[in-house]
């Protein structure tokens, strides 16, 4: 006797999204559902191609519909839709679905690396991404993508980002002559940050990725209060120092009603290329105990690999130039579990959009 696809659907409810703690067909992931005989078919769609539980669901699914009666194969497509932002008065980047600013309160702690690898990671599971410079008073990431000489095109009064990589980029270096120092006040910043959000023809995005220069200043604010962001990362290194001040910039997102996603931690421990004795090189707090004392999520932590740096300063994210090594795996856990925690976030903001439709 053929199976149905009621009965179908009934044995794939037996599959949980462990993050969204809901079942895949309640959850609306179960699309295209075509059973022709012992011969079904269907496509799960997840909410972020970067999605770290993707091959486990997979086969979870696979083994619940094998074991309807009369089913002889399963064909199943693995797909993603990111989620949309919150609706805003005034979208001034409507084809961007995500967007993530990546901050740190004091310099010197990585924090574009960081941005640039994960931006790289998500890219590379499928997403479409975007990364924006905002360090208007130092801009770096035209140099660690390998492109400070470029020189962006426009198109019917849009700036055409610069591709590297699989990502679009847009920088203030780029439009910057080389060694051109930038003597700007609060106003002028906050301009220049609506520009490269509205005057930049970023098209259809999954993820923008926006590096902040480091501290609290007017480029943050501004950002925060331009768009509605999807949530905040905040970039630390095993010093107290770091965690200090990484914990008033998490609090000044908090007052301008950016969520925190999590506390990315770099240069935490150097693992000796010859023994593979780990070494922490730095003695304070570390990035999972300034995650708990903010009761936010750990994203994940970086060893110190002077190969990291050694790419950036050739223009090749280490990502892209060392895939390979301890500090490769970090960057691509960490991008998965930021994915988790924006897909989370999504969720909950449209369950409680469907029981309050008035504020949404």
């Amino acid at each position: 006797m053929s199976p149905t696809a009621d009965q179908i659907l009934d044995a794939l409810r037996a599959v949980q999204d462990p993050d969204l703690r809901r079942d895949i067909v309640t959850l609306g992931f179960v699309k295209e559902l075509v059973v022709s005989e012992g011969d079904v078919s269907f496509t799960v769609e997840l909410t972020t191609p970067a999605c770290p539980v993707k091959e486990e669901l997979e086969a979870q699914a696979r083994e619940a519909v094998l074991a309807v009666p009369g089913v002889e194969s399963v064909e199943i497509q693995m797909t993603a839709q990111v989620r949309s932002r919150g609706p805003q008065q005034e979208d001034l980047v409507p084809g961007v679905r995500q967007i993530l600013a990546v901050a740190s309160g004091k310099g010197g702690v990585g924090k574009s690396t960081v941005t640039v690898n994960l931006a790289i990671a998500l890219a590379r599971q499928g997403a479409r991404v975007g990364l924006m410079d905002a360090d208007v008073y130092g801009p770096s990431i035209p140099l660690m993508m390998g492109c400070p000489q470029e020189r962006p095109l426009t198109r019917d009064s849009k700036i055409i980002p610069i591709e590297r990589y699989g990502l679009k980029i847009m920088s203030l270096g780029f439009l910057l002559e080389e060694g051109q120092a930038v003597l700007w006040r609060g106003p002028m910043v906050a301009g220049t940050v609506r520009q490269l959000l509205a005057d930049v023809a970023w098209g259809e995005l999954d993820y923008l990725l926006v590096d902040l220069p480091p501290g609290t200043g007017d480029a943050p604010m501004s950002l925060a209060q331009l768009v509605p962001l999807s949530g905040v990362v905040l970039v630390t290194t095993p010093h107290n120092v770091a965690a200090n001040i990484a914990g008033k910039a998490a609090a000044l997102f908090k007052r301008l009603n950016a969520p925190i996603l999590g506390v990315a931690e770099n240069m935490a421990v150097f693992v000796c290329p010859h023994c593979g004795q780990e070494s922490r090189v730095f003695a304070g707090m570390s990035g999972g105990e300034l995650a708990k004392t903010l009761g936010v999520p750990f994203l994940g932590s970086v060893p110190l690999d002077p190969m990291v740096s050694e790419a950036a300063d050739r223009g090749v994210p280490s990502l892209i130039a060392h895939p390979d090594r301890p500090q490769a795996d970090s960057f691509r856990e960490m991008a998965g579990e930021l994915a988790r925690q924006v897909s989370i976030r999504a969720a909950g903001r449209a369950e409680a959009e469907m029981l309050n439709p008035q504020k949404a």
